[in-house]
């Protein structure tokens, strides 16, 4: 099994381009990452841009904004999926 860090460090880690995600999630291929620049346009407010902000790719492969919950806060099972163990 990977390393485990605290969520402070995963957060860090995802700041440089990493992924990382909680080794106790169950949904397979489960992972976080930064988002670093984004515009969006909707026809009216064109080129707005985005701060960035963590995003999650789900089970089901999609893309979904991220905010993390008390427990994946406090949670010391978060491995980075970027330091060539490889995935989960």
């Amino acid at each position: 099994m990977n390393n485990t860090m605290q969520f402070g460090t995963a957060v860090s880690l995802a700041k440089i381009g990493h992924r990382v995600a909680r080794a106790g999630w169950n949904g397979k291929g489960m992972f976080v990452f930064r988002i670093a620049s984004w515009t969006f346009t909707d026809g009216r407010n064109d080129n707005l841009p985005l701060l960035p902000f963590l995003a999650m790719k789900t089970a089901t492969n999609e893309v979904v904004p991220w905010l993390a919950s008390q427990t994946d806060i406090l949670a010391t099972d978060w491995i980075d999926l970027d330091d060539g163990a490889g995935p989960l």
